[in-house]
């Protein structure tokens, strides 16, 4: 039997299945959060892996095999994957069960899930899940992306901006004053620099990818600026926030513009990205290019 090719009305329904999961799931690790259920701290390399890691990958996995084609549907998760090649099914899961572990175990509240469908290595269905504000991030390739609280379901626009000749005049005061959502444990010294350069930047600290765009998506802040040292972001932690922000209006790009690709084989993402809108984007991108060549 031929694989069906998903439509809008097929992501809806995958949205529509996926949506109490993540619920569940958020519910699950405020649970931990408070204390409720015992944690394990696991020091791993590339960072701390916890019970609550383990078990909301667990809990995703197994109840999305439920429902799912095994030959139309794979899986990419942080605390199954093994190095090798893309996942051959034409349509994959990438979820991150826990983003933000370090926020997580020291109670800033800044950790997220996410959980996104990739086809053809660029996501077409996300969802974000921010805990501690009990909030779901939600968007489909082309509809859009939906903020959920138990107070309602809104649709979030970054306002948009006007394009800029970076050839003509880059930054024009186009970067002064910016918002910058900057990582808590993922920096280096000459990142730092780079941002004390720009004129007058308000630097907030923030922890998990997903809780950055999602601020950046309900105007809290106007960028946010990656540049890997020592580790860099993998498939799961890039694909649900890269099309929540895109569907608001903004993009995250690396700093030569082009977009990220997923399930490549590779998960790692070791250029330099951006993710803003409008010319905030291109004028930032373009500094940052040429300062980290």
């Amino acid at each position: 039997m031929p694989l069906k090719i998903l439509d809008t009305s097929d992501l809806e329904a995958l949205l529509e299945m996926v949506r109490p999961l993540a619920w569940q799931a958020s519910d699950r690790l405020r649970q931990y959060y408070r204390g409720d259920i015992a944690l394990d701290i696991e020091d791993k390399q590339g960072g701390p892996v916890t019970t609550a890691d383990r078990t909301v990958d667990a809990f995703l996995r197994q109840n999305l095999e439920a429902e799912l084609d095994p030959e139309q549907f794979g899986y990419l998760t942080e605390e199954t994957y093994q190095p090798g090649p893309a996942i051959p099914q034409p349509y994959q899961w990438l979820i991150d069960p826990l983003d933000g572990t370090q926020d997580f175990i020291h109670h800033t509240g800044d950790y997220a899930i996410h959980i996104a469908l990739v086809h053809q290595h660029r996501p077409i269905l996300a969802v974000v899940a921010w805990p501690e504000r009990q909030a779901l991030y939600t968007a489909i390739v082309g509809q859009g992306t939906y903020r959920e609280t138990a107070q309602g379901r809104q649709r979030l626009s970054i306002p948009p901006t006007p394009p800029v000749d970076v050839e003509v005049n880059a930054d024009a005061n186009i970067l002064d004053d910016l918002r910058i959502l900057v990582s808590r444990t993922h920096t280096s010294d000459r990142l730092q620099a780079f941002m004390q350069e720009l004129p007058r930047p308000t630097l907030i600290p923030m922890g998990s990818i997903g809780c950055k765009i999602a601020a950046i998506c309900q105007g809290e802040g106007d960028v946010y600026l990656g540049v890997p040292s020592r580790s860099a972001p993998k498939d799961w932690d890039l694909a649900a926030p890269d099309l929540i922000l895109q569907e608001a209006g903004g993009q995250l790009v690396y700093l030569d513009q082009s977009l990220p690709h997923y399930n490549r084989g590779d998960v790692e993402h070791w250029s330099g990205y951006v993710a803003a809108s409008g010319n905030i984007l291109t004028a930032l991108s373009h500094r940052a290019q040429a300062y980290f060549g």
